[in-house]
């Protein structure tokens, strides 16, 4: 019997590779760095499966060149923007992503950001290793005390969102809460439910956590900037589109906002030079999720699913099409 054919466009966790190298798959795998475009579609040439990450776009192009073998695309990451879902359904081919495993280290990220922002952790860190002569005084570096009453939006509360607001209950934050599919008015988990407009203009801490949709592409643009108050802080771990960077740029230079935290850019890797001048933002390249035992799991419920489809099971974390319209 032929052994399956599987590309994995970059390196996994060192479990995963130790998992890859005990199958009798016949392996084809990348390295640390992206593949060039050429190279993915040189590489997925007649394979079963591919296991992808999000600086890999799954496209027609990319279909085409693996032909009629391929089965399954595994996207090691929950949002799948960089797949075109609809266009794999129609070949035929599943896709799968890797949600649940890593909302923890998510959450734990996105509070460490609104820590750092709120008590001016990383200006405080600039400012002395610069060893601009100080004194201590009551006005020095002072931030905002997020425990006891400081408002919390959370704009998107799916799993992950759901799991920053038990973080923020265990400082005494007041929760609030937007989503697409809530209803504002009601409680979910002990959260209130509220208008966008309402979130945006009552919170101290602005939290996103919406996948990237055409209907959340720069959710977060002036209009919805300018609602915020002038002394909150936006933080985004979600994805670099929902935000427009030009806006925020100019609603942080102008004092519009206090502050933000950006694990995700529009154009990632590549950061808008502009945003690296800015003393009032915290910059982080996208490790929302890099926890050790987080990226295991990520990686291993990839292969997981490949594994599973290949056999003619079900995967067990398939993404839906219609999850996009």
């Amino acid at each position: 019997m032929t052994s399956k054919r599987i590309y994995v466009a970059r390196l996994l966790t060192e479990r995963a590779m130790d998992t890859l190298r005990g199958s009798d798959w016949d392996l084809d795998v990348g390295d640390e760095a992206p593949p060039s475009r050429d190279q993915l579609l040189s590489k997925v040439r007649g394979t079963d499966a591919a296991v992808v990450t999000l600086t890999e776009r799954i496209d027609a192009q990319f279909f085409d060149a693996a032909g009629p073998c391929l089965k399954v695309v595994a996207n090691v990451a929950v949002g799948y923007d960089n797949i075109d879902v609809e266009e794999a359904d129609r070949r035929g081919v599943t896709v799968t992503n890797t949600p649940g495993v890593l909302d923890d280290a998510t959450a734990d990220h996105t509070f460490a950001l609104i820590l750092d922002l709120a008590r001016r952790v990383t200006e405080a860190d600039r400012f002395v290793r610069s060893q601009t002569p100080w004194v201590w005084g009551p006005r020095m570096l002072v931030g905002l005390d997020i425990s006891g009453g400081a408002r919390l939006g959370i704009v998107g509360l799916g799993r992950i969102g759901r799991a920053v607001a038990r973080r923020a209950k265990a400082f005494s934050m007041d929760v609030v809460a937007y989503d697409p599919h809530g209803v504002p008015g009601d409680f979910q988990d002990d959260v209130s439910m509220l208008p966008l407009h309402e979130v945006l203009a009552t919170s101290d801490v602005v939290s996103l956590h919406v996948p990237l949709l055409p209907s959340t592409h720069h959710l977060m643009n002036a209009e919805t900037l300018a609602k915020m108050k002038p002394d909150a802080y936006l933080v985004n771990v979600a994805r670099g589109g929902v935000v427009d960077e030009s806006a925020l740029i100019q609603a942080l230079r102008t004092g519009a906002l206090r502050g933000a935290a950006i694990d995700t850019f529009e154009g990632e890797p590549q950061v808008n030079p502009e945003l690296l001048g800015l003393d009032n933002v915290v910059l982080t390249p996208h490790i929302a999720s890099a926890g050790d035992r987080t990226r295991d799991r990520m990686c291993l419920l990839a292969l997981e699913n490949v594994e599973r489809v290949l056999s003619g099971q079900a995967p067990v974390t398939p993404v839906a099409p219609r999850v996009l319209a």
